[in-house]
């Protein structure tokens, strides 16, 4: 019997799908398991061109855009292994990622569910990684931008729980449905996720009921990449109206007797951000972008035992030759203090290697990408020009 079952709702991803697939294959040789990878409507050729590459995986088409939480349940009908693992098709794992994930799992029966350390493209910490219940107080504190203000504040930051280390296990409410290991019989049990979170809110919305069920969960140092927002662009309005109407829900769901006044703080936020992304998008942004253009153009580094089909790929994105310069050691990087592009090489590094260079090595102003050798692109979400 396989212990996991891997959980995986596409979504226009193929590229970085092919590098989250890549990564469960070298984290399958530490721990069995299998993987459901479920299409929601993409309209690309994403599954033919991923099919071909994982003969392993089990591709289902949807004919629409079904929602997260209802495409994720469909993996969950076909889970018949000891734990689910929901993963979004923008991360990538370790080799020793699910082996250490389950090894807290069988040493913590009271465990019902997992997540771990979420670092972005750059090696920055993502703070959703470990959340609480959205109190209307916390989700004050949240929607209006305190916990930003007073980030170690155990009165205005509990909603990221960001007074708790990064680097410590804890014991936490909330997970984030971008990784969450789930024993599967509790998972199928408390009924998957609640289909009417369309996105967002449901990996909430999970975490407490396994709680109400008497579960513990648990928030794991544990590094992996999650290139956030490329799953959806989080700076755009109909992320922000939706994000926040689920949290609405929520309440509605949970705390029915406060809910109308937790509706009254979200529509007010929904507003006020709405109001912020607006200035952001169309004033700041573009003003930003202007003053990029006129600033000196970072420096490329390739860490590369062979750098020569990466330098024609940059030179044909019209990156300056005088700009690119060849690294073999990683090491050479740990004293650039101007502003860097440094490409990783996946002929040689694995994807362990991968996260924990990033991870170690990140620092402002440096970018960090990864050239995939199978198609000769180079994957990063927000390259620096």
């Amino acid at each position: 019997m396989k212990r996991i079952t891997t959980v995986i709702v596409n979504y226009r991803l193929k590229y970085f799908l092919e590098q989250t697939l890549l990564s469960v294959e070298e984290a399958y040789t530490e721990v069995d398991g299998r993987t459901i990878v479920i299409d929601n409507n993409s309209g690309d050729d994403s599954i033919d061109f991923l099919e071909e590459r994982f003969p392993s995986v089990t591709f289902i088409r949807n004919k629409e855009n079904v929602g997260f939480a209802r495409a994720n349940n469909q993996g969950f009908e076909m889970a018949d292994t000891e734990f689910i693992l929901v993963l979004n098709p923008d991360t990538i794992i370790g080799s020793d990622t699910l082996k250490d994930a389950v090894k807290w799992m069988d040493e913590h029966p009271e465990c019902g569910a997992v997540g771990v350390k979420m670092i972005d493209g750059n090696g920055q910490f993502l703070p959703e990684s470990k959340r609480s219940f959205p109190s209307t107080w916390n989700s004050f504190c949240k929607l209006f931008g305190l916990s930003s203000i007073f980030p170690k504040s155990r009165v205005f930051a509990r909603y990221h729980l960001r007074y708790l280390h990064e680097d410590s296990p804890h014991e936490v409410p909330v997970l984030a449905g971008a990784f969450m290991l789930l024993r599967t019989e509790l998972t199928k049990k408390v009924g998957g996720f609640d289909e009417d979170f369309f996105m967002y809110g449901e990996d909430m919305d999970l975490s407490y009921r396994m709680i109400t069920d008497g579960m513990v969960n648990y928030y794991l140092p544990i590094p992996i990449i999650h290139y956030k927002g490329e799953c959806t662009k989080t700076e755009s309005l109909n992320y922000v109206k939706i994000f926040y109407e689920a949290m609405h829900i929520f309440y509605r769901k949970h705390y029915p007797r406060s809910s109308w006044m937790n509706k009254i703080v979200v529509k007010a936020a929904i507003i006020f951000r709405m109001c912020i992304s607006v200035i952001k998008t169309k004033i700041l942004n573009p003003i930003t972008s202007l003053f990029k253009r006129k600033a000196k153009a970072c420096d490329t580094y390739i860490v590369s035992r062979r750098p020569n089909n990466i330098i024609e790929i940059l030179e044909a994105e019209g990156f300056s030759s005088n700009n690119i310069f060849k690294v073999q050691n990683i090491n050479d990087i740990a004293s650039l203090k101007k502003c860097a592009n440094i490409i990783l090489d996946d002929r040689d590094m694995n994807y362990q290697t991968i996260i924990n260079t990033i991870q170690e090595y990140h620092k402002q102003n440096r970018y960090f990408h990864i050239f995939s050798s199978r198609n000769s692109i180079i994957i990063s979400p927000k390259r620096q020009r």
